[in-house]
């Protein structure tokens, strides 16, 4: 009896190590499902594989990414490979105006000092104040060694590289033409650029250059894109502003030397208050753009008031994205459902009181590859608007058209609409009670 109890006792006296050594056990297995575990006992970080701490690098800003350099040798090594440094945005601001947060200018100095040669793919973001865009120029200016293939300058609000004096532009830019020669994308909307520049660029990046976008570059002459277009033949991407457009220039996209274009945007913008006039391009001159590369997109924008789009799409324009930022007239889209039959996506922001009925019903008699249809402030009848989807049926895979558009009439109310739309679309559609485009 005493040697039963005796042996009881040893039991429970070990049940409590019994239990706490399981729930040890238990926490740790957890732990190690999760990772914890093996993170704790296990992980060193100063001795992570380079490519490892390289990765996590790349996703950290230049700040966080300086301070990490600090944690160890190791760190501090990765921190200067090459690779690490080869895409690079600066961000220029004024503090006291912008709400940006500036790349400090002691690792401004340490990046052209130590990895400008490193740079490949640069872009600069600056405020609306000169001072920041006249930096950009001044670090432009400093990249003598440098090997960029691609080149942004943005303006994050108002054109602020228009304020830069054009001499000081040309030659920031000039230096980085000169000593990349290998650039093959460059982003330069909204700047002083010229004619003498593009000679340059050309003269030293024709065999590399493959997109250019220049859109509100009013220092470039349709002479000026000409000779881009006549040298660089590998150019596959342009983005221009309407008035250097030319027959000559689509001709020079055609000929045989240059490869197929993939994307042409062009931007039409009055050039001066009330302007009523614009040149035309000849048919033949798209047909010969569209024969040499049939899958191209042509892209406008149209930044017009109504009277002043009377000279466009008389003739049949291959356009395959149509967007008016303005009011346009039911006779412009009369002419886009009559002359437009490459066209894909079309947006309208406003139009008039008249109902779009009978110009939404040719545009989906005639633009057959029509898929995407924005509409704002317009009006359409709701039995015009259902028979427009039916025409188009499920090819319309984006349809965005504001609730306040749609007319109820004798045949369709509102809530009538979306099922009937929704059955011709082969989806559930319901208009939009906010612009999405």
């Amino acid at each position: 009896m005493m040697k039963r109890a005796r042996q009881r006792g040893a039991v429970d006296s070990e049940a409590p190590q019994t239990s706490q050594k399981r729930k040890k056990q238990k926490t740790c297995s957890y732990g190690s499902e999760f990772g914890e575990c093996d993170l704790h006992s296990s992980m060193d970080w100063g001795n992570l594989p380079h490519h490892v701490i390289l990765r996590i690098f790349q996703f950290l800003p230049l700040v966080d990414r300086a301070r990490a350099s600090s944690v160890c040798r190791r760190w501090n090594e990765v921190f200067h490979i090459p690779d690490l440094w080869r895409r690079f945005e600066f961000e220029l601001s004024q503090p006291a105006t912008s709400y940006l947060k500036s790349t400090h200018p002691d690792l401004i100095q340490q990046i052209i000092k130590r990895h400008a040669d490193h740079l490949q793919y640069v872009s600069f973001k600056v405020d609306s104040s000169t001072e920041s865009a006249e930096a950009a120029c001044n670090i432009l200016s400093q990249l003598v060694n440098c090997s960029i293939k691609t080149l942004g300058l943005i303006s994050t609000a108002k054109p602020s590289f228009m304020n830069v004096s054009k001499a000081h532009f040309a030659s920031a830019l000039t230096v980085v033409f000169v000593n990349s020669k290998s650039l093959s994308s460059i982003k330069i909307d909204d700047t002083p650029l010229d004619d003498p520049s593009l000679k340059v660029l050309v003269a030293n990046n024709s065999d590399t250059l493959k997109l250019l976008k220049m859109s509100s570059c009013p220092h470039v002459s349709p002479a000026g894109i000409l000779c881009v277009a006549d040298q660089c033949h590998g150019l596959k991407e342009l983005a221009l502003n309407y008035y250097i457009l030319s027959d000559e220039l689509l001709l020079a996209l055609s000929s045989e030397k240059h490869v197929d274009l993939e994307h042409l945007r062009i931007d039409v913008v009055s050039e001066n208050p009330g302007q009523v006039e614009f040149h035309t391009i000849k048919k033949q001159s798209w047909d010969a753009l569209v024969k040499h590369s049939p899958k191209v997109n042509i892209v406008m924008y149209f930044f017009l008031y109504e009277e002043e789009c009377d000279a466009f799409f008389r003739e049949e324009t291959p356009v395959t994205h149509l967007y008016f930022g303005r009011a346009v007239s039911k006779a412009m889209l009369g002419r886009i459902g009559m002359n437009c039959p490459r066209l894909i996506e079309l947006v309208v922001c406003a139009n008039g009181l008249q109902p779009l009925d009978d110009e939404l019903i040719r545009i989906a008699e005639r633009c057959k590859n029509l898929t995407a249809m924005g509409l704002g402030e317009c009006e359409v009848t709701c039995r015009g608007f259902v028979e427009f989807v039916k025409m188009c049926g499920g090819r319309l895979t984006q349809l965005s058209i504001m609730e306040e558009v749609l007319i109820p009439d004798n045949d369709y109310s509102l809530d009538r609409l979306h099922l009937e739309v929704s059955k011709h679309l082969g989806r559930l559609w319901f208009p939009d009670m906010m612009p999405t485009w």
